[in-house]
């Protein structure tokens, strides 16, 4: 049996926001190697998911969502730790949920790579790619991307079309990085974020993505999931994966890691959890 209360200490003590903040680029860096992906603001309907500001914060009072991050000084300085990981390849952003955005690990991003990127990384996207619509204005940006390097927005206007919105520019981006065709590799204060094609920004991280299959991804970041969690119901567990591949793909991944007893149930009051299957303890050896 486990208690909410054993649970939400658990994530408190994980999730370092039981006093003990996250600061130094190498604790930022042990943070997010420790819980494989976070989001970097809170999200509601993602409780069971670290947030790089709680770490920051050390404490899950009064923090900052996407929408008010702006009014709160310490957003600033933890966007700022998050731009320092990313510029090192220790971290990789995502786009996947509404609302903010998922810092993952370097050693977990190739497993998240491999379910949402096509298998053709140096490709122009077509028009629909994975199920998300890419339109022409998507494609004339990574060309300008791949061909130029890095570049910021207004660096794209130049290479684009100096007529661009920022509303246009900001949907072209959005369609490229949650396709992983793009991501943020800097943010500097005079010229804004900078984007670059992922195969060259990372080749060695692409090359791993395209040797793994979609059940061993999954599998993985489940597992990594519940490492960090603690816990979940199965319910959490498919609403967070079903951004990245089907439910019932999910649920195939739970039944075989039950059968295979990596996972296991456990109670916490009227609910039916899922954690990790403890390691069973050596038998002591009896002398004489």
């Amino acid at each position: 049996m486990m208690t909410e209360q054993d649970l939400q200490q658990l994530r408190a003590h994980k999730w370092h926001l039981d006093g003990n903040p996250v600061r130094t680029l190498e604790q930022a860096r042990d943070f997010i190697s420790d819980v494989g992906f976070c989001v970097m603001y809170p999200e509601r309907t993602l409780q069971a998911v670290p947030s790089f500001m709680g770490a920051f914060a050390g404490s899950p009072e009064r923090l900052p969502d996407s929408k008010h991050a702006f009014a709160d000084p310490r957003a600033q300085e933890a966007t700022e730790l998050m731009i320092r990981l990313l510029r090192e390849r220790s971290a990789y952003e995502m786009n996947l949920f509404p609302g903010t955005d998922l810092v993952v690990s370097a050693s977990l991003f190739p497993y998240f790579h491999s379910l949402v990127a096509d298998a053709n990384p140096k490709a122009t996207p077509r028009v629909r790619t994975q199920g998300a619509r890419v339109s022409p204005l998507a494609v004339d940006v990574f060309n300008a991307i791949q061909k130029n390097g890095a570049a910021s927005k207004d660096g794209l206007r130049q290479l684009v079309s100096r007529e661009l919105s920022d509303a246009a520019l900001d949907r072209a981006l959005g369609e490229l990085w949650s396709i992983l065709k793009i991501v943020r590799v800097d943010y500097r204060e005079n010229q804004g974020t900078f984007w670059d094609v992922l195969y060259r920004w990372s080749p060695g991280v692409v090359k791993e993505a395209l040797d793994i299959s979609e059940p061993e991804a999954i599998s993985a970041l489940l597992s990594k999931f519940l490492e960090s969690a603690g816990a979940a119901t199965q319910d959490e567990i498919e609403a967070l994966f079903s951004h990245l591949t089907s439910r019932s793909k999910v649920r195939e991944a739970i039944n075989a890691l039950l059968s295979a007893r990596e996972l296991s149930f456990v109670g916490a009051g009227p609910k039916t959890l899922i954690r990790l299957s403890p390691v069973p303890e050596p038998r002591r050896r009896i002398n004489g």
